[in-house]
């Protein structure tokens, strides 16, 4: 990033998530800096998806904080976790779209909820969302009838249609071919320079990972923590953690039944 002194826009402490007596992640500590591009990382199954519950209010933690610039997400009233909610731009794995809803249905929905704009600004907004994602056509097309590239640009579309001040992308890359995953990257790149969105991304997609991120954690199934912290060329390139070097080098555990 060319920011000399960029300002936190997200604060984690000692952050415990799990599912009732279950517990997923603990002692989980990160900042995140504003208009970057943070990766969440780890091995299927270590709880990437859980800790991002926690992050954006679909998972009450069961230990430390969670605060926006200085305000405690999770001690602060319902109202005020709901408004701070709609800053939050998400788009979940494979786009979550409504299969009822065309494409720009479901980009509408948000601004109809939580909006008081009119049908005719709506649609407006609706357009210029859709064209920021490079979607000019299609916009009628029920999620069935689209590749799962689109799918994935009309969900960022909807993420994007309060003009988020954070994106949660969980899996964004997930399924797509290689041209869509460099596509979505690209675009991901072009809302955080071009429009100073600060980015969350959950992901074990490595040339994502290597192709757009600044900074990020590694999160570890055996520990049930964070091993690693820093950016994923970095980690690949100098951590000497074995889970951490194997999985971003794409290499057998040193040590493991494979060698």
């Amino acid at each position: 990033m060319d920011h000399k002194n960029p300002t936190s826009i997200l604060t984690v402490q000692a952050l415990a998530v799990g599912y009732g007596n279950r517990p997923i992640q603990h002692d989980v500590s990160f900042d995140v800096k504003e208009k970057s591009i943070f990766a969440i990382m780890g091995a299927s199954g270590c709880g990437k998806s859980t800790l991002l519950k926690g992050l954006i209010g679909l998972l009450r933690p069961s230990a430390g904080t969670v605060n926006y610039q200085t305000q405690d997400y999770w001690k602060s009233s319902q109202q005020e976790r709901d408004a701070r909610g709609r800053q939050f731009g998400v788009l979940f794995q494979g786009g979550a779209l409504w299969s009822a809803m065309t494409a720009s249905e479901n980009v509408a929905l948000p601004l109809q909820m939580f909006t008081t704009l009119d049908a005719s600004a709506i649609d407006d907004l609706v357009d210029l969302k859709l064209s920021l994602v490079g979607l000019d056509t299609g916009k009628q097309t029920m999620p069935s009838d689209l590749s799962g590239g689109m799918r994935q640009r009309v969900g960022l579309a909807r993420a994007l249609a309060m003009d988020p001040q954070i994106l949660f992308l969980d899996e964004p890359s997930a399924g797509l071919d290689p041209i869509s995953s460099k596509r979505l990257d690209d675009l991901i790149l072009e809302l955080r320079d071009g429009y100073g969105v600060t980015v969350i991304l959950v992901s074990h997609e490595l040339p994502s990972l290597f192709g757009i991120c600044d900074d990020g954690i590694f999160l570890d199934v055996k520990t049930q923590t964070v091993i690693a912290h820093g950016a994923p060329q970095s980690l690949r390139d100098h951590c000497q953690d074995p889970t951490v070097h194997a999985f971003m080098n794409r290499e057998p555990i040193r040590g493991g039944p494979n060698e």
